[in-house]
């Protein structure tokens, strides 16, 4: 048996706000960061574990510390049972009372544990050999249905029809998979609209997505009316009259004034509207999506959990599901997220603006694909062109789309260089 001998942390934070990187209506100045864990055992093999929680900077060693509440937890256990029963093991973390009473189930507790997990599917994929999407998409639908915790989810989804949905996707696993080890996953990019950015700079970036074959590009509003106004018309200008444009107001807007506000934007033909109001606010963006329908509603980088998107699902709250590789529980809730997309219709087109976050979420569609709802229409990953250099194997985008990974592992590994060179100090980063 192999035992884990240690879960170690780093602090890592990139000077994005001073290029204006990220830049956004809630969050003008931020520093892309990681609260990164590593998992080490005794295999004598040199595998780990390696994983982070995504945070924009000040802060980012209060997610450390949690995540380092969580070494009692699993240093000294041995690690196979671990491996063999990820529901399991979810359950062990995640249903440990005096840690999930500051959540429950959500914020930095939740996604320290996230982080952990996360960690444990990286080692695990590595063990085997193969990418996480590959590992998830060859499990057996029993398998897959039971890494899930269907705690408060059973009058949305039960075991039974988890299973029942796996099942009708598993005889078309093998084509698919092929198909996107040959095409790869649809990406449109954020790239172009950060708010920081120049109006030339909007312009070009613009250009230079539709020139790179993305699917879509996504613009962050909310600030100011007058400039969303004049940064749409460029984009629009610039990618013609059919290209897809998506904006982001990042929960600027109370209720009323998102209604408003996106009437006012209406003209340009948005793909969607991402974030108009309050993450938790379930009733709000119901409200907003009814207001503005049939302009989509997009939302889930900051739903905390499952049973948040159990009820923007029931109450018809969103049409485009966002998940996000690092808020949530890890690899096992995130399933659960594609699972009740899948039993409500509903596409996903996951969160990656921020530091890891297209290495990471890229593997959950992947998998979704293949084993979950056999289906890319209409569905694309987020891409933001910022630090994919620091991570052992970084996230290749040809001809607009996501090159699919091939290498072991949940593509969450950074370079020890890059660890070491942007570990956080009282006094910044070495850099």
């Amino acid at each position: 048996m192999t035992t884990i001998t240690s879960l170690e942390t780093a602090d890592i934070r990139f000077p994005t706000s001073l290029s204006l990187d990220g830049s956004d209506a809630m969050n003008p100045d931020p520093d892309y960061s990681a609260a990164y864990v590593v998992i080490r055992t005794d295999a004598g093999d040199g595998l780990e574990g390696h994983a982070f929680a995504f945070t924009i900077g000040r802060g980012n060693d209060v997610q450390v510390a949690a995540i380092d509440a969580l070494r009692p937890h699993l240093e000294g256990l041995e690690l196979e049972p671990l491996l063999d029963d990820m529901g399991a093991t979810w359950r062990l973390l995640a249903h440990d009372s005096q840690l999930r009473w500051l959540g429950p189930e959500k914020g930095v507790m939740h996604m320290a544990i996230g982080a952990a997990l996360n960690a444990l599917w990286d080692l695990k994929a590595k063990r085997a050999g193969m990418p996480l999407w590959q590992v998830l998409s060859r499990m057996s639908p029993e398998q897959i249905a039971d890494l899930v915790d269907y705690r408060y989810l059973s009058d949305a989804l039960t075991r039974d029809e988890a299973i029942k949905i796996l099942r009708a996707a598993e005889p078309g696993r093998a084509a698919r998979e092929a198909e996107l080890l040959r095409h790869g996953y649809p990406g449109y990019t954020t790239s172009p609209g950060w708010l920081g950015y120049s109006d030339e700079k909007l312009e070009r970036l613009c250009r230079e997505a539709v020139a790179d074959g993305f699917a879509q590009i996504k613009l962050k509003v909310g600030t100011s009316l007058e400039d969303d106004i004049r940064r749409l018309a460029i984009a629009r200008r610039t990618v013609g009259p059919d290209f897809p444009i998506a904006i982001d107001a990042n929960q600027r807007w109370g209720v009323t004034e998102a209604v408003r506000w996106i009437g006012a934007l209406a003209e340009f033909d948005l793909a969607w509207v991402e974030e108009p109001t309050s993450p938790d606010d379930i009733l709000g963006h119901a409200a907003i999506a009814k207001a503005i329908a049939p302009i989509p509603v997009a939302t889930g980088e900051h739903v905390h959990n499952r049973v948040m998107f159990k009820q923007f699902l029931q109450a018809d709250a969103l049409q485009v599901m966002q998940i996000d590789a690092t808020r949530v529980g890890g690899v096992s809730e995130n399933i659960a997220h594609l699972l009740l997309a899948a039993k409500f219709g509903v596409r996903v087109c996951p969160h990656a603006g921020g530091v890891g976050l297209c290495e990471a979420v890229q593997h959950l569609s992947m998998f979704d694909f293949v084993a979950v709802s056999g289906s890319m229409e209409g569905r694309m990953i987020e891409f933001v062109d910022h630090l994919h250099k620091h991570f052992v194997v970084p996230t290749v985008i040809t001809d607009g789309r996501y090159v699919t990974p091939t290498a072991p592992g949940a593509g969450t590994e950074m370079h020890a260089a890059s660890i070491e060179q942007y570990r956080w100090h009282a006094t910044g980063p070495v850099a």
